[in-house]
């Protein structure tokens, strides 16, 4: 299940504003100790990255950068299939000694034309603590609230999520995480999801395991859920390709999907494309307009089953 929100609704390279914490592979541990696996989020997040990220109208990103700890950005979005919007998105660094990473937002915030906001904030309270609250609204409703502990060992992450905690409505969504790496190659854990309301109470269990290899990683979480399991592989230094396979037992589907990542930074440019099992072909073009500081980008995804087609233009400036 991973984390209860998101910040973009694409999983994978912007599933969160926060650093992404992408688990270490093989080539990645050069002493052969045993390292931290990362996040539970993390887990499938090598091969994600591969796909490209569907793109649908005109889009524009300037992004500006007012001091070392303070970064503002503005995206306008013209879409034919649903409303046009404005978004403006504030970050503040992280200044915390103890951040392993200088650049890691502290607190962020976001808020479109139709007055939804979302907020994150991250602490590091120590080393090997950190602490994040999310709150989300739509309009002048919250509909998300929710606050997470983490703690990082040597060979070992253990996270806890709570969620929507409701007093009036008896409500709350527990989630916990727990990764351990059994040797520099396997990574072993699970997620237990609880749930409560005053019509219904449960909990879900899910068990994963990733083992990387000299070029690869192979990941699979199974629950009673579903399923999840994933293949990347670096083919060489332009080339990267992923393989996903994902499994209901609630919409009683599955689907597969083939993505492909080409760097060629002689010009400049990264395509990525995707095929799934839903006749959907899909390819985005990223090119560095140097000397500029902007990157265009170009886009189309085909649905063949549903006789659809979405192209989309954006430039990030910035």
């Amino acid at each position: 299940m991973g984390s209860v929100l998101a910040l973009s609704s694409r999983p994978g390279r912007q599933n969160s504003p926060f650093p992404q914490d992408r688990p270490l592979s093989w080539w990645d541990r050069k002493d052969g100790r045993v390292s931290n696996p990362g996040s539970f989020d993390g887990l499938h997040r090598n091969c994600k990255d591969v796909f490209p990220q569907q793109i649908e109208g005109i889009k524009m990103v300037v992004n500006k950068t007012l001091s070392s700890f303070l970064k503002v950005n503005h995206t306008f979005h013209l879409s034919a299939v649903a409303p046009s919007t404005y978004r403006f998105h504030v970050e503040h660094l992280q200044s915390d000694t103890d951040s392993k990473q200088t650049d890691s937002p502290m607190l962020i915030g976001e808020m479109d034309s139709s007055g939804s906001l979302n907020a994150h904030s991250l602490f590091h309270l120590s080393e090997r603590v950190r602490a994040k609250a999310v709150f989300q609204t739509q309009q002048s409703q919250f509909v998300t609230w929710q606050f997470e502990t983490e703690y990082r060992g040597s060979d070992f992450t253990a996270a806890v999520t709570i969620a929507n905690p409701d007093i009036l409505r008896e409500s709350v969504i527990v989630v916990a995480h727990f990764l351990q790496s059994v040797s520099p190659q396997l990574v072993l854990g699970g997620e237990l999801v609880y749930h409560r309301g005053r019509a219904e109470e449960g909990g879900i269990l899910t068990l994963a395991g990733q083992y990387s290899g000299p070029n690869w990683v192979a990941t699979l979480n199974a629950g009673k859920g579903g399923a999840h399991a994933s293949y990347y592989h670096r083919a060489n230094k332009q080339i990267q390709v992923g393989v996903e396979f994902e499994a209901s037992t609630r919409t009683q589907e599955t689907t597969f999907s083939f993505g492909y990542q080409m760097d060629l930074p002689e010009a400049n440019m990264v395509f990525r494309g995707m095929l799934d099992s839903r006749c959907i072909i899909g390819g985005v073009l990223e090119k560095r307009l140097c000397p500029l500081p902007a990157t265009l980008i170009m886009g189309a995804f085909v649905n063949h089953r549903g006789d659809k087609l979405q192209v989309g233009l954006g430039v990030n400036v910035g």
